[in-house]
């Protein structure tokens, strides 16, 4: 982003008087994480669902910032020479500044919405334009009111094509969106049923998305459509059908997509035909995986356009737990002259080592403890590069899915009262997922709180550099020291245990420190029955050493709608808490509502909830489920396909014998990795191209073999275990057990892949 507009201009956008000031503006940002240097930055303080931007004022402020936008001027005052424009709305603000910037250019905006395939058209649109024109674009998935604000913001005079992404989810977001694109040309790539919850009907939907593209002067979405604005393109008819190098529907009504508006916009048959064939199935999302070394790799190598190279140092700068930042830029020889101009933009992310590495020759360079960014054109292939980094693993890898997580919660939040709090349970190594990566990501997005069940899993966040509070939930006696001694506050469920508590303060000198008293209310597992309250006030109002945080517990079947019981154990609580309320000096948080209570019990939320397997979309409400996203994949490869013949036999113990000739494809998946020997025998399965393969024969420690016949499988095909074809449920079911437990089997073994964007 390079803006040049004075304080003054932009403060006329917003307030009545303007401030009078020369001072010029070249950025602006709502992430204190991202600041490197201050100098020039405008920061908005944006109040989200989980942070208020207020808040991260003075890290701002620390890293040289001296121009806010802000609703409240009192986190201004302590600061000396910080200027502010007070606002209603920051957000609002944000999106004015993002709508006056659009109008200062008069070339082609093109909006793209739609279901699915809003990504991959935009970047193959932008391929098939960048022959002969320049174009600006929005980086990555950016298609939010936020992140189409921001992609606008980065339009400059040099471009000749703008191209932005842009999102719906609830109704009248398009009217703001459609304000601050004001777009020239539009393209509609898909409608999915699944994407109108929010909306009365599909009709609704349809008409919203449509209503981007009033007063474009062309516009186009599939045949198969029916919209009131644009024009309807048969796929098949095409005339460069047959130039697209894909023979699936998907890719082929993306790529004539894009290849229409490339035709419009002034790029010649000829060279859009020879643009088709060079395009290529796009990982839209930047990966993270773990590297050698102890290193963290993040693998963007499929652009290399200024804006992207921004914002993936931006996130790299936000995510880099304090590692060595090092970015290895992939280059062809015609990109030689783009060298400068590259490093003129790495160079304000400093500190930071830079690579060019050009294409064809031999990269021998090697990292410790360093988060290292790989960004380049496909061309390059850099991506092998990056793989060669990458820790040996186990075939069989687990995708976690942090962006469907992030919808997730927020739209658990969505179901909580203003001011309730969240506590998000990373127990278990987060259901399988991996607790640090998963602690800091929380931590990140503004989570208020982390559960965890032992103290050695919170100091093992900790260690990774979380910072938020994190209550252990079970806490021996002999673990005490340990949870002071890295700042865990334990629950304490018993008078016995208070005691031995407060006896290891005392030794450690320690006062006001806090707890969490479990109340038992129906459970009967562990907690403080009604009886004991008395006692427990008594020592409470007597012991200075603890401070009570919060007061919770646990509902039995928070998964069944109206049950009495529920109601009796919720009114219990409330009874005993207010008990406690009343006499102990400093208020305290109050919950005992999990993900399914959240959703079952909305009146009981008082002042936090906890969100556990919520997190990663797997509800037993069916109406909820229908709103979550799953975030949980699993996969692996085929090692071998085999031929028997009628009459041969399966496996240890022979349990299987092929009733005729059988092609048998063996899975370097077991049951030391979570595929329980229960799903031998065709009990369970896997896809592989959309295929459902049962097993057969008894699942070994380390493998399955699984009926393939007639299917033509081949050796290194991808095997689906949790995806879109069999979520985690089904494998529960199969398995007649919960979802639980089959997170929680997850062997460490298995390499776990991170989808951030």
């Amino acid at each position: 982003m390079k803006l040049d507009y004075s304080y003054q201009e932009i403060s006329s956008l917003f307030i009545k008087s303007s401030i009078k000031s020369d001072e010029i503006i070249t950025s602006i940002t709502y992430d204190s994480r991202t600041i490197s240097v201050g100098n020039g930055i405008l920061f908005f303080a944006l109040k989200g669902s989980f942070r208020d931007g207020h808040d991260f004022i003075e890290e701002a402020y620390s890293k040289g910032v001296r121009h806010f936008v802000v609703q409240d001027p009192s986190k201004l005052e302590p600061l000396s020479n910080a200027k502010g424009i007070i606002v209603k709305d920051s957000f609002v603000a944000l999106q004015t500044l993002a709508a006056h910037h659009r109008s200062r250019f008069s070339y082609p905006i093109v909006a793209i919405i739609g279901s699915h395939g809003k990504t991959t058209v935009k970047e193959w649109l932008g391929e098939l334009l960048s022959t002969s024109k320049s174009v600006v674009k929005s980086p990555k998935s950016y298609n939010s009111r936020l992140g189409v604000a921001l992609s606008l913001l980065e339009l400059h005079s040099n471009a000749e094509i703008g191209i932005i992404e842009a999102s719906i989810t609830e109704p009248g977001d398009m009217e703001v969106i459609h304000h601050m694109i004001q777009p020239t040309h539009g393209i509609l790539t898909s409608i999915s049923t699944n994407k109108s919850k929010q909306f009365v009907s599909q009709v609704e939907y349809i008409k919203e998305l449509s209503s981007l593209f009033a007063n474009t002067t062309y516009s186009i979405h599939p045949d198969s459509i029916s919209l009131e604005n644009g024009i309807p393109i048969n796929i098949e008819q095409f005339p460069l059908i047959k130039a697209i190098p894909f023979t699936d529907s998907i890719h082929q009504q993306n790529a004539v997509l894009a290849a229409n508006m490339a035709i419009e916009l002034g790029v010649d048959h000829e060279t859009v035909s020879q643009q088709l064939g060079n395009l290529e199935a796009l990982a839209s999302r930047l990966e993270v995986f773990e590297g050698i070394n102890d290193s963290i790799i993040l693998n963007d190598s499929y652009n290399l356009d200024l804006e992207s190279l921004a914002h993936a140092l931006d996130y790299q700068l936000a995510n880099s737990q304090q590692k060595n930042r090092i970015i290895v830029v992939g280059l062809s020889k015609k990109d030689s002259e783009r060298e400068d101009q590259i490093q003129t933009i790495i160079d304000s992310y400093q500190p930071i080592t830079t690579y060019f590495h050009y294409y064809g020759s031999d990269f021998k360079e090697s990292f410790e403890n360093a988060s290292i960014l790989f960004k380049g054109e496909r061309s390059v292939r850099l991506e092998q590069i990056a793989r060669s980094f990458k820790r040996m693993q186990h075939q069989t890898f687990l995708e976690v899915n942090l962006r469907n997580i992030r919808k997730n919660i927020h739209l658990y939040k969505s179901a909580l009262q203003k001011g309730t709090q969240l506590l998000c349970m990373v127990k278990a190594s987060s259901y399988g997922s991996n607790a640090k990566k998963m602690g800091v990501f929380l931590e990140q997005i503004g989570i208020n709180y982390l559960g965890v069940a032992y103290p050695n899993e919170g100091v093992e966040l900790r260690e990774a550099g979380v910072k938020i509070p994190i209550l252990v939930m079970n806490c021996e006696l002999d673990q005490f020291s340990q949870c002071v001694a890295h700042n865990l506050e334990p629950a304490i469920f018993s008078l016995r245990h208070l005691d031995a508590f407060i006896r290891e303060l005392i030794v450690l000198d320690k006062m006001s420190y806090p707890i969490h008293i479990k109340i038992e209310t129906g459970m009967n597992r562990l907690g403080f029955h009604e009886e004991d309250v008395s006692a427990l006030i008594q020592q409470l109002q007597s012991q200075p050493e603890v401070l009570v945080k919060s007061v919770y517990s646990h509902l039995a079947e928070s998964d069944i709608e109206n049950s009495n019981y529920t109601k009796r154990q919720i009114a219990l609580f409330e009874k005993i808490t207010q008990q406690l309320e009343a006499v102990l000096p400093l208020p305290f948080l109050r919950h005992i509502l999990n993900s399914e209570g959240i959703v079952n019990y909305p009146n009981a939320q008082f002042d936090m909830a906890r969100l556990g397997i919520g997190m990663y979309g797997i509800s037993s409400q069916n109406t909820w489920k229908s709103k979550l996203e799953p975030a949980i994949s699993w996969y692996s490869v085929v090692s071998q396909v085999n031929r028997l013949s009628a009459g041969e036999t399966i496996g240890y113990g022979r349990s299987y014998t092929c009733e005729k000739d059988m092609e048998i494809a063996t899975i370097p998946v077991g049951y030391a990795d979570g595929f329980s020997r229960a799903l031998g025998n065709g009990i369970g399965g896997v896809y592989i191209n959309n295929n459902y393969c049962p097993t057969v024969g008894n699942v070994c420690m380390d493998m399955i073999m699984i009926d393939v016949t007639n299917l033509n499988i081949k050796e290194s095909d991808q095997v689906e275990i949790i995806g879109p074809n069999q979520q985690v449920e089904v494998l529960a079911k199969a398995m007649n057990t919960i979802p639980y437990e089959v997170m929680t089997r997850f062997s460490s073994r298995i390499h776990r892949v991170f989808i951030e964007q």
